[in-house]
């Protein structure tokens, strides 16, 4: 049988938006926990099936392997981060003594998927701040503005926002990232569709629910039903603690985990 993609290392990819690579270095440093885990991506020998690249992705990952699939040998920089964020959470929480074929817990995928997920709103905020031309907020922006609308925000209440995100960008992950952890948490445990709903009008309060709809938090939520172990998770939930309680959350997760997969005890301007 003719195997259906080749892996390739993150040097074998062309990095899309290398601009904002550069200007901000942080997404440079986890470039580089990619790099030094040898991470391997899955490109598929029928290039250019960009929807059998994302059908994959989003029903076949999985966060204790490596291999997120690609259509084409190339990726967009905010996915490098992505995937190198799914990483550390799992290099985080891996089951103590590397034991294997145990399940993941839901706490522990809905907390490497809100962080993940989230740093694209702080990858956002410091983009617009800085004021550089970069093709993920061509269309990472208006795609958010998109949901916003059909979520009733009005335009004008759209740019405050992202005004917002702007100005303190960290403070803007860390409370997406909170509402992601809480929302597919508490719809991980509604039994029925009444109590999901219920889940989804708390969300509405929040100041960046009417972004909720933005993430493939069906897919977080039926994932971890099916492959997730339901019993609590005291290190996830610990870290969810501490980044509730950083004053600077990327900062914390710099320090905590992309500095040690570096093999480095500090750094200047990381972020």
């Amino acid at each position: 049988m003719k195997r259906a993609f080749r892996l390739v290392s993150i040097d074998e990819l062309k990095i899309e938006d290398a601009r904002a690579l550069r200007s901000i270095p942080l997404l440079g440093d986890l470039r580089e926990v990619l790099r030094r885990a040898h991470y391997r991506f899955r490109v598929l020998r029928d290039e250019g099936r960009a929807d059998h690249a994302l059908l994959l992705n989003l029903t076949y990952w999985s966060p204790e392997a490596q291999g997120d699939v690609l259509a084409t040998p190339r990726i967009p920089v905010d996915v490098v981060a992505h995937v190198a964020w799914h990483h550390l959470a799992t290099r985080a929480l891996a089951p103590p003594g590397g034991t294997r074929n145990v399940k993941p817990t839901a706490d522990a995928l809905f907390l490497g998927e809100s962080i993940a997920s989230a740093f694209d709103l702080w990858l956002v905020g410091r983009l617009l701040r800085g004021g550089a031309r970069s093709a993920f907020l061509e269309s990472q922006v208006p795609r958010m503005a998109d949901v916003a609308e059909a979520a009733g925000l009005p335009k004008r209440g759209f740019e405050r926002m992202l005004a917002e995100i702007a100005a303190d960008p960290e403070r803007a992950f860390g409370d997406l990232r909170a509402l992601l952890f809480d929302a597919t948490s508490r719809l991980h445990e509604a039994e029925t569709a009444e109590a999901a709903a219920a889940v989804l009008a708390d969300a509405e309060a929040h100041r960046f629910g009417a972004l909720l709809h933005h993430y493939e938090l069906s897919n977080w939520v039926i994932y971890a039903r099916a492959y997730g172990a339901s019993r609590k998770d005291a290190r996830a939930r610990k870290i969810d603690a501490a980044l509730r309680l950083a004053a600077d959350p990327v900062a914390w997760l710099v320090s905590s985990w992309v500095l040690p997969a570096l093999h480095v005890k500090a750094s200047s301007d990381v972020t």
